[in-house]
């Protein structure tokens, strides 16, 4: 499952960022790394981009890149 399967609410866990390598690098370097919890806080009306918060601060992401995060444990 992938954070663009999450509701606006719910949180999971991130187990893995697969696909484009430039968005795995910059996730890990702000801290999206294995086990950290995300959780999905709202979406564009048409879907595109998805608000998400993880570490304290909030990201906008585009949902191609979201099917590219894999989360469990959700929430």
């Amino acid at each position: 499952m992938s954070i663009y399967d999450l509701k606006p609410g719910q949180c999971a866990y991130v187990s893995d960022i697969i696909g484009d390598q430039k968005l795995a690098k910059r996730l890990l370097a702000l801290g999206a790394i294995e086990g950290t919890e995300i959780k999905v806080k709202n979406t564009a009306p048409l879907g595109d981009p998805i608000i998400i918060n993880f570490r304290g601060f909030d990201l906008a992401i585009r949902k191609k890149d979201a099917k590219n995060i894999v989360v469990n444990n959700i929430r």
